[in-house]
């Protein structure tokens, strides 16, 4: 059956969702095009979200020049670009959802005295709502799975146990994991393509699913872009901006998604391209790609 014969492609709802903490890299353009091109193989919709929850480390600067520069690779939001600072409210009349189901606690607990579980949270601590406190949620007994068309059958059955992780923090500022789980439900996010470093992050997302009860995404998690030390290509590790409309980056980044193009024209002929040629399952049971000696510059 084709895909335009199937009703499944036309419902699917994808997206790509950078945090403004800097410039677009050479890492989220491989993220960024993973998914669009899932998308557009799909011939479903794209949409970009931007994250910037965090307000301690996101700026209105980098959320344009992200979206800049993805918009001068041709890869253009299909809907109205989510702010998710604009949704604070939401975030907070759905905790208050958790708090009901006494499914979170309050947490007057500092990284000073967490210092001996390495940072962790493993046990509901008894804490004062007259103190400055962050919420967490609870450790549960739950396990999930969930199948990735690239990294196989993923079964996470001790990840919810021995970590509470915090949903919002004592500055006010709500956290990744409900914002997101929130915001993909809210845009009714059908499939997500991101990187296999949020792996850890996905028991977390289906136990809030599953609390709101909700029908999480598809989930997929390409692999990550490493320089020779492993480390991932992030802002974190000081990546360097990439340039703007610029046909050779775009595609050395799709050189990493398994397509490799002979001289096409143009960006958009070379998106094209690629859409037809896009295929996860070359990328199967991959979490990491190391960076090639002609991409050291990309760093």
């Amino acid at each position: 059956m084709s895909n335009h014969a199937n009703p499944m492609y036309s419902r699917y709802r994808g997206r790509f969702a950078p945090s403004p903490t800097g410039p677009l890299h050479f890492g989220s353009l491989v993220s960024a095009l993973a998914s669009y091109l899932d998308a557009k193989k799909h011939h479903g919709k794209w949409i970009i979200r931007i994250e910037d929850v965090d307000g301690t480390r996101c700026k209105t600067s980098f959320s344009k020049q992200i979206t800049d520069t993805l918009n001068s690779y041709h890869l253009f939001s299909d809907e109205t670009v989510r702010v998710q600072s604009q949704h604070t409210e939401m975030y907070e009349q759905l905790l208050s959802v958790l708090r009901k189901q006494q499914a979170i606690f309050p947490c007057n607990c500092t990284r000073q005295s967490l210092a001996q579980h390495n940072g962790g949270h493993p046990f509901v601590c008894e804490s004062s709502l007259d103190q400055p406190h962050s919420w967490r949620l609870k450790t549960s007994l739950a396990a999930y799975q969930c199948q990735d068309s690239i990294q196989g059958t993923l079964r996470f059955t001790d990840d919810l146990k021995n970590n509470c992780p915090v949903l919002k923090r004592k500055d006010g500022y709500f956290s990744y994991q409900l914002a997101v789980v929130i915001d993909d439900h809210q845009q009714n996010i059908t499939h997500l393509v991101r990187g296999a470093d949020l792996i850890d992050t996905t028991a977390q997302q289906l136990h809030l699913y599953h609390l709101f009860g909700w029908t999480p995404p598809n989930i997929c998690h390409i692999p990550l872009i490493t320089n020779h030390s492993g480390d991932k290509i992030s802002k974190q590790n000081h990546a360097k901006p990439i340039q703007d409309n610029n046909l050779s980056t775009l595609l050395r980044a799709l050189h990493y998604l398994k397509i490799d193009l002979v001289s096409p024209p143009s960006i958009a002929e070379a998106l094209s391209l690629a859409i037809e040629a896009w295929d996860p399952n070359k990328l199967k049971g991959m979490k990491h790609l190391s960076l090639e000696e002609q991409d050291l510059h990309f760093i």
